[in-house]
């Protein structure tokens, strides 16, 4: 008698499948960045051969891709559209995102070093973190341009450093967590930051460092 057919795998098992790698990638990396994390040992967290993974990823820069994407897809999973909102609303995002942050550390692992790692000649994640931080910082740009559009503030020319501070300062404070989170409480720290730099830009005020401030060379 012929041997019977082995069935597909249904598509809900292979979703399940591919999001199990991807956890155990996130683990993987952020524990041993992605040079140092291989395959084979994120096969063996999840009971799976080199090949599975090439099967459902097609190669470890892929699957570094995919990883990085899962988590901003995280992020915004329970929003409208699945994308930040504008205005003041994505303020209040970008904290309530700081808050949950601080109940993930796996991933908040990974994001960072991943991130530190791609500032490095051919690293295969380059491409996707200059993407991004240039599509966020566009974002947060244009959310200040809407507040202060709807509160008749004329658009200060600050809204350029404001926004790439706001992401600067989210993320070097989930470097100092991860190193200390006794010390760093990431997500009243990040409100605080995001607060005071939305203030700074909706009601400017003098600098208190400007007397010390190295003057601009010509």
């Amino acid at each position: 008698m012929a041997a019977q057919r082995r069935q597909p795998r249904s598509r809900p098992e292979t979703l399940a499948r591919r999001r199990d790698i991807l956890d155990a990638a996130v683990e993987i990396f952020g524990s041993k960045g992605f040079a140092g994390g291989t395959l084979q040992e994120i096969a063996d967290q999840v009971g799976m051969t080199h090949a599975g993974i090439l099967h459902h990823f097609g190669s470890k820069d892929q699957l570094l891709i995919e990883v990085l994407q899962h988590r901003d897809d995280t992020d915004v999973a329970d929003l409208e559209g699945q994308h930040i909102p504008d205005g003041m609303p994505l303020f209040r995002h970008l904290v309530r995102t700081a808050f949950v942050n601080a109940h993930r550390a796996g991933i908040v692992q990974a994001y960072a070093v991943l991130s530190a790692e791609s500032v490095t000649d051919d690293h295969p994640g380059r491409a996707f973190f200059e993407k991004r931080y240039r599509t966020l910082r566009a974002e947060v740009a244009h959310a200040f341009e809407v507040v202060c559009a709807e509160r008749g503030v004329t658009e200060p020319a600050t809204v350029g450093v404001a926004s790439a501070s706001i992401l600067a300062v989210m993320d070097g404070l989930q470097v100092q967590w991860l190193l200390d989170p006794s010390a760093v409480d990431l997500a009243r720290a990040s409100e605080f930051a995001i607060e005071a730099i939305v203030s700074a830009v909706l009601t400017p005020q003098p600098s208190p460092l400007a007397e010390s401030a190295p003057s601009a060379q010509t």
